[in-house]
């Protein structure tokens, strides 16, 4: 799941929003930025010290931004089939997540979120989707609801809570002995009811944007600051918005607004693997992203995304130029779309969109400063760390 660029901010004049747990930020020396229109922590002192908190044992983000929208009603699954590009027939038990893009008609991504199977019947379910996008994507729903018996229900009283890291479930169950069981059997991508041990709107999945084991929390928001101070007791270490960027490059996980947005497909954003296309299901934009992958491929201006790795010292930056086979006939040309240093491997790291045609472990060449002084970046298969570990040679 991904969401907003750390330096987006709102397009209207009004104050930040702040979460259920803006107190509890202040309270624990949070430097609280604009992210989108919500004042969130950037960091805690230390952007470093959190991200290796996430790496070698457990931190938390608050996440309490993010849109959760409950579906219900008789067409709730044909909905959300003609809605998504991913198909939520998928999901057979209830808590089961899906990932998936929302295509508009021309193929490019509205957003991407997570859907969770609320019931046995399939006429109920969850979307979790990006703050930044809330309004085109509340939009989007709206519209191709129209004719569909489904009822769309925002649910801006919930908080959540992303703990991530190597020993963030052991001490999640230091924090709540009685979730042990659940959290013992929760396998990734899938999410359980905590109502008969909490109450009313608790909810625990196995789902998170580190690239590290993990679960996201959701309770009602008055539940929220009580929770966070017990984790901090329980040693889990509070990070913000900077470590959370971080770690998700490190991952190789999309920032929406960045890494990709409505002119972007999902073929060239390394989603192809989301699209269900194996049967004649009508979705939002699929004949549009079928139609150009054909056309791009037969005239040779595919694009795919890769990761850049620079060995030198500088870091990369987004909108920076990817020159590939620099002064041949065959130059081609791409762009980076999100960039950084890399706390785990100690050199700068990027996310690029560059001609299909590359291959891994190929060399590019960016000029950093935009003076025409070039020094190479070695392509790379993302992610770049996974489970605290590097994942090339």
């Amino acid at each position: 799941m991904t969401d907003t660029p750390l330096h987006s901010q709102d397009n209207n004049s009004h104050a930040p929003q702040r979460t259920p747990l803006y107190q509890s930020h202040v309270d624990s020396d949070g430097k609280l930025v604009d992210f989108s229109g919500w004042e969130l922590p950037i960091h805690y002192g230390s952007q470093i010290e959190e991200h290796e908190a996430v790496r070698t044992d457990a931190g938390m983000f608050d996440v309490s931004h993010m849109v959760v929208v409950d579906i219900k009603g008789a067409d709730s699954k044909a909905w959300l089939q003609k809605l998504l590009a991913n198909d939520v027939d998928k999901l057979k038990t209830v808590g089961k997540a899906l990932y998936s893009p929302m295509l508009n008609e021309e193929g490019g991504i509205i957003d991407d979120l997570i859907v969770y199977l609320m019931n046995a019947d399939e006429t109920e379910y969850r979307i979790v989707s990006n703050a930044a996008t809330r309004d085109k994507d509340i939009a989007q729903f709206n519209k191709v609801a129209d004719g569909f018996n489904v009822t769309i229900t925002e649910r801006p009283e919930l908080a959540m809570l992303a703990i991530q890291g190597p020993n963030a479930v052991a001490k999640l169950g230091q924090v709540k002995p009685a979730w042990a069981t659940i959290l013992d059997e929760l396998k990734p991508f899938v999410g359980d009811d905590l109502t008969d041990i909490e109450g009313t709107d608790w909810f625990v999945a196995r789902t998170g944007y580190t690239g590290e084991d993990g679960v996201e929390v959701i309770m009602h928001a008055d539940d929220a600051p009580a929770f966070f101070e017990q984790l901090k007791t329980h040693g889990i270490k509070p990070a913000g918005l900077g470590a959370r960027d971080t770690l998700r490059m490190e991952a190789g996980m999309n920032l929406y607004g960045h890494d990709m947005d409505e002119t972007i497909s999902p073929y060239e954003c390394n989603m192809g693997w989301t699209l269900a296309l194996k049967d004649e299901r009508d979705f939002v934009g699929r004949d549009a992203l079928v139609s150009k992958r054909t056309q791009s491929k037969d005239n040779n201006t595919a694009m795919k995304q890769v990761g850049l790795l620079l060995t030198t010292r500088g870091v990369l930056r987004e909108g920076m130029e990817v020159t590939i086979n620099q002064g041949t006939d065959n130059e081609q040309k791409g762009i980076i779309t999100s960039g950084t240093f890399s706390p785990s491997l100690k050199n700068s790291i990027a996310i690029a969109r560059v001609p299909a045609s590359l291959s891994d472990d190929d060399t590019v060449q960016i000029d950093l400063r935009g003076k025409g002084k070039f020094v190479d970046a070695r392509v790379l298969k993302l992610p770049f760390v996974r489970h605290g570990k590097q994942q090339f040679d």
